[in-house]
């Protein structure tokens, strides 16, 4: 491909010049050309073309300086720096030729009076021949300049831009990927400025970066300029939008809502002070508590990522900008999303065993867990001193670190979110990376022995010393069809996403307590009735916990949707089974403000639990806020795959009153396809089984509960340990008696207890008694599932 034209207007160029353009360049024309009838805005420019770039080389002889210098790295790859200072000061001696540095303004003019501005503010930003293919990404390999604003302003930028093609960085990065440092040229984006500055920017991705979960929109967010979130200055916030329901009409499926720190912003500097062009300040406190968007800018984001990706066929990593002036969005970059795409369907899964305290914590960035001392660098000048497999902790990266971070066996970041070029990078070396510490280089010390672990959902955390890291890869084509549905026992919303290529038949049992417990840690009725919290201490911390929120109930709802609504995200639109809380009185204590509205009991585990709290004074307000977030997920996010189940239901009578506080809710079962399932592990959920099929739409049976309460023996007692088992004959009788009776009455019955788990030969056992579905932990149930598949088998 050839074309001789210096530069080119974004709207004549398509996803095809690559070679002419550049990856970046050619994706803005792409977007323009074919995506603004479908709304999607994108700022007008032009691109100084490949050939601009290699007029530059012929003109001013670098073509000699190109080879020779980078033919000395075949046999002296420690030359690096020598290699490419000689050509980059060969670069900055070079003339721009008159004739292309004319056209060049000729186009900035242009563009600046069709905006009606004289000396328009400009962004320009490398694009290599070799950038933004679906292999690779060259993330940050060259540079941008943002603010740009006059001719001579411009020509300065474009020099920078084409110098920075022999950055040590990229001369590495071609040399790695095997590219030719003369085949590949550079083109130019010259691009109308979008008044971020004054509102706020980001990047989103058309799947979850860490897990590789392809129906889920990842939206970053930060104040001003959105260098600041690619270069990891800034820790934003990050939105979750769920894809498939973006088309049902009344719901907004945000699952999630994070708040960054958000400490700093980018914004304009006076560009005639001869400065810099931007500059970074720190933002107020009401901008760091403040969401950058709301629902209704993050879904219409969402809808164009999907429009984006549907248009180029693959996972997408686009950066946007919001206009503070006119409140309009616009895509400023689009280019393919090139780590999780790339992975097989394979599952791989890492363990850690034999960990020590936690030292530190932050976002986890991959799935992965390493050992290895650690190195704390202030600066990437210091990468001589950097041994091979240490633990790399530095307060951001920039890509003058990635020589550095190849030799990682993991990173600590003091800054920076998922989308950071730390983040990025790490992805693609397949470093488990843990950012956004705030103090790691402060904490974690030269030599120290440790063991970052992102392997555990959305939170990284680095231990003390060296642990046992396992890595196991499932091969999951093999796995057998059943007739039974699998299904996962799941808590952590955090880790639900890192299962979703196991083909199981939805989530069988998810557990209210672990969200409340991990993701509120506030006892709900403290939040419903904060003034009879006495401790002032608790008092405090609690309005810290909740002071972004417009009120402590809000703050529980919205966490608590967000934790149910990422659950139901992974196997939609197979059902997510949520039990209600079921803490034991001892437990709910434990939570920040519990302690006034506990009671002191001699044996919580049969004691004022499940069922019996929903309608009792003491707890009927703390359920309402649980009701209120079931029907945020089902009624505003949309999830109408969610079915609630009821734990500890003594009686019938209780489950009537359970149902009506329910309905005084807004939950009332039938509505809106509302099922309601109750837990089978009291004797008497068996003995009155039709009238609980009366009054529920299905029995999950618990099987220790179950156990416990048919053999009288308490499940945590190591000296009855022997007695308790849940294929004693007493128990498998209830079950098959449950089962009988429930399929009588056209009622579903599922088993969500650990015995399957614990030994899968017993789910051959539940085929036998004909359960409908068995509900397992993640990490049995390929076992699980090829167990089944030989019972139904026979």
């Amino acid at each position: 491909m050839h074309d001789d034209r210096r530069t080119i207007r974004f709207g004549e160029l398509a996803v095809g010049d690559v070679g002419i353009v550049g990856g970046k360049n050619s994706s803005l024309g792409e977007m323009i050309q074919h995506l603004g009838k479908a709304g999607i805005q994108v700022p007008d420019g032009f691109a100084a073309t490949a050939s601009a770039y290699r007029e530059i080389v012929s003109a001013n002889g670098l073509e000699e300086v190109i080879r020779s210098q980078t033919s000395r790295l075949d046999t002296d790859p420690d030359a690096l720096r020598e290699v490419g200072a000689a050509i980059r000061t060969a670069f900055d001696a070079a003339t721009i030729p008159e004739a292309l540095a004319a056209e060049l303004v000729a186009s900035y003019r242009a563009l600046g009076e069709e905006a009606g501005i004289a000396d328009l503010a400009v962004a320009v930003r490398s694009s290599a021949t070799a950038e933004d293919l679906p292999e690779a990404s060259f993330a940050g390999q060259q540079e941008s300049y943002l603010n740009v604003v006059g001719a001579d302003a411009l020509l300065a930028a474009y020099r920078d831009c084409v110098t920075s093609l022999f950055t040590d960085r990229a001369i590495a990065y071609r040399e790695e990927n095997g590219f030719d440092h003369l085949d590949v040229a550079l083109s130019v984006g010259v691009q109308r400025m979008v008044r971020s500055d004054r509102w706020g920017a980001g990047v989103m991705f058309t799947l979850d970066t860490e897990s590789g979960f392809p129906r889920m929109v990842i939206i970053d967010a930060a104040w001003g300029l959105g260098e600041a979130v690619v270069k990891g200055e800034v820790d934003p916030d990050r939105y979750r939008v769920f894809k498939p329901l973006l088309v049902h009409p009344g719901v907004d499926p945000v699952v999630s809502h994070s708040l960054g720190r958000k400490e700093v912003k980018i914004v304009y500097a006076d560009p005639r002070s001869g400065g810099e062009s931007t500059k970074t300040v720190a933002c107020s406190p009401a901008e760091r508590h403040a969401r950058v968007l709301d629902d209704h800018d993050i879904v219409a984001l969402a809808r164009w990522a999907v429009i984006i990706e549907d248009h180029y066929g693959r996972p997408m990593d686009i950066e946007w900008a919001k206009d503070g002036d006119t409140g309009e969005l616009f895509i400023v970059q689009a280019r393919p999303e090139t780590v999780q795409a790339q992975k097989g369907a394979s599952l791989v899964r890492y363990t850690v065993r034999d960990r020590g305290r936690v030292l530190i914590e932050g976002l986890s960035v991959g799935d992965a867990a390493a050992s290895g001392p650690v190195c704390v660098l202030e600066s990437a000048a210091e990468a001589d001193r950097f041994p091979d497999g240490g633990v790399l902790v530095a307060r951001i990266t920039d890509p003058d670190w990635v020589p550095v971070m190849r030799k990682a066996s993991a990173v600590v970041t003091d800054r920076g979110g998922r989308t950071s070029h730390a983040a990025i990078v790490s992805r693609e070396l397949g470093v488990p990376a843990v950012l956004g510490t705030e103090h790691g280089t402060k904490l974690l010390r030269d030599g120290q022995m440790v063991t970052v672990s992102c392997a555990e959902g959305d939170i990284g955390f680095v231990y003390e010393g060296e642990a046992t890291v396992a890595r196991e890869e499932l091969d999951l084509g093999a796995l057998p069809t059943t007739r039974t549905h699998v299904m996962l026992n799941l808590a952590n919303p955090a880790a639900a996403l890192q299962w979703w290529r196991l083909p199981a038949d939805g989530i069988g049992l998810a557990r209210m307590e672990f969200i409340v417990n991990e993701h509120i840690r506030v006892h709900p009725m403290a939040l419903a009735h904060p003034e009879r919290v006495d401790d002032p201490a608790v008092r405090r911390s609690i309005a810290q916990l909740t002071r972004d929120y417009d009120s402590p109930e809000e703050y529980f709802v919205d966490r608590l949707a967000a934790g149910v609504g990422a659950l139901c995200s992974a196997y939609h639109p197979h059902p997510t089974i949520l039990r209600l809380s079921d803490f034991k009185t001892n437990e709910y204590a434990k939570l920040l403000g519990g302690t006034p509205f506990e009671p002191v009991e001699e044996n919580p585990m049969i004691g004022w639990r499940g069922a019996s709290r929903y309608y009792h004074p003491g707890y009927r307000d703390g359920f309402a806020l649980e009701c209120r977030a079931i029907r945020r997920v089902r009624e505003e996010l949309g999830f109408a795959n969610l079915i609630v189940m009821v734990p500890f239901c003594r009686t019938p009578a209780e489950a009537d009153k359970v149902l009506a506080v329910m309905a005084e809710e807004g939950l009332v079962r039938g509505e809106g396809g509302l099922q309601v399932y109750v837990m089978a592990e009291i004797p008497s959920n068996v003995i009155l089984a039709e009238e609980f099929c009366a009054r529920f739409d299905g029995f999950s049976i618990g099987s220790n509960d179950l156990t416990q309460l048919t053999l009288g023996v308490d499940r945590d007692s190591e000296i009855l340990a022997s007695s308790f088992g849940a294929d004693d004959a007493a128990v498998v009788t209830l079950i098959r008696d449950l089962i009988a009776r429930a399929h009588a009455q056209d009622t579903h019955v599922g088993f969500c207890g650990q015995a399957p788990s614990n030994d899968p030969t017993y789910a051959r056992l539940l085929v036998d008694a004909g359960i409908d579905s068995v509900s397992v932990t993640p990490d049995s149930f390929v076992a699980v599932k090829t167990q089944i598949a030989a019972a139904e088998v026979g």
